[in-house]
């Protein structure tokens, strides 16, 4: 137990910092499709039997050394073009495009207002609306606290062959940083920016991309850019005559590349342990004093010499809440003064 403490000046001693971290994460197309069996049963792939999304692994998903990366689906609006009853999965479809609008941007007004609509600029008028989209759910594993803005890049094929969708051209799908034309946007799902078909932000914007949350939308009509069709179907064909997974296939087999870098935020309290020259010359260690002697000194006149090993954090009431080592004994006596720097990340 410590025979003296040193208070903290709460406005001097004490303050709080936070630190971004960032790792590149590159995901190949490889990967998403042909690496692990034959496309589209690569055993990386799993697909449920509710079928509303399918799910990418980095190995194939029985192993346990597999990494859940993203999972796909797809929806559309309810007012689309492509909704109707002869669509396979359209109240599914709907859902899914109603449930990520209500999560990510909420409603227009009310409730009674209805959900607001994915767009292609950050107006919010519904000018811009995408009403057929592709999710790309990225796993917390990988895009830790955030996706960092200005990073995220997709390339996707655009030749007309779907058993060589790179053969001739591709796509690639950036966000661009921020400018006055795109900017960055806050709603329920968080920051979200624009995906452009270039990096500078003068392109198409074919999609929007949530930091925070981790989800990429994608519109269906980015095709159009010259994907004229996935297998020989038009992708509205896809998206009204295929299920979920079906779907799923055919843009997964599409990326050639993907890539981002995340973000790890850590927060951090530095604690400033002031030493004076008048206090802590003088160990708690019994072995200190012999028969009433400092046991260091060898002349009765010389000033006592302590050794500081550990730095002790205390509540009001005494208790300790954390100790800090330092890397080697640092000399203290009433000759000096010290000022000590602790740091908690959390």
């Amino acid at each position: 137990m410590p025979v003296q403490y040193e208070p903290f000046n709460a406005s001097q001693d004490v303050t709080t910092t936070k630190t971004l971290l960032h790792e590149v994460i590159p995901i190949t197309g490889s990967i998403v499709s042909g690496t692990y069996g034959t496309f589209p049963n690569d055993d990386n792939i799993k697909n449920y039997s509710h079928g509303m999304f399918q799910s990418v692994y980095d190995y194939p998903y029985l192993s346990s050394s597999a990494n859940h990366i993203f999972d796909l689906t797809v929806g559309y609006d309810e007012t689309s073009g492509l909704s109707g009853s002869a669509s396979i999965q359209n109240t599914k479809k709907i859902n899914l495009y109603n449930q990520y609008a209500q999560v990510l941007l909420g409603f227009t007004g009310s409730n009674t207002d209805g959900i607001r609509k994915f767009e292609n600029d950050l107006t919010n008028d519904g000018t811009g609306a995408m009403k057929e989209v592709f999710f790309m759910n990225f796993s917390r594993l990988i895009t830790k606290d955030q996706i960092k803005k200005g990073s995220f890049s997709l390339s996707l094929g655009t030749s007309s062959t779907f058993a060589a969708p790179f053969a001739d051209d591709r796509l690639v799908l950036q966000d661009a940083l921020a400018n006055e034309r795109t900017g960055y946007k806050g709603e329920q799902g968080g920051d979200y920016g624009l995906l452009f078909t270039n990096s500078s932000g003068t392109g198409t914007a074919v999609g929007n991309v949530f930091y925070q949350a981790g989800i990429a939308v994608i519109t269906a009509s980015v095709f159009d850019q010259g994907l004229i069709d996935v297998g020989g179907d038009k992708i509205q064909a896809i998206l009204t005559g295929s299920s979920i997974s079906g779907a799923c296939d055919g843009i997964r087999h599409r990326m050639f590349n993907l890539s981002f870098n995340n973000t790890t935020e850590i927060n951090s309290k530095i604690y400033f342990c002031r030493v004076p020259h008048n206090k802590f010359n003088y160990s708690a260690n019994p072995t200190y004093v012999s028969g009433g002697e400092v046991r260091v000194k060898d002349v009765a006149s010389d000033n006592p010499i302590s050794y500081i090993t550990t730095i002790g954090l205390y509540s009001s009431t005494g208790e300790l809440l954390a100790t800090a080592k330092l890397s080697e004994p640092l000399r203290k006596d009433p000759t000096n003064e010290l000022t000590l720097r602790v740091r908690l990340d959390y």
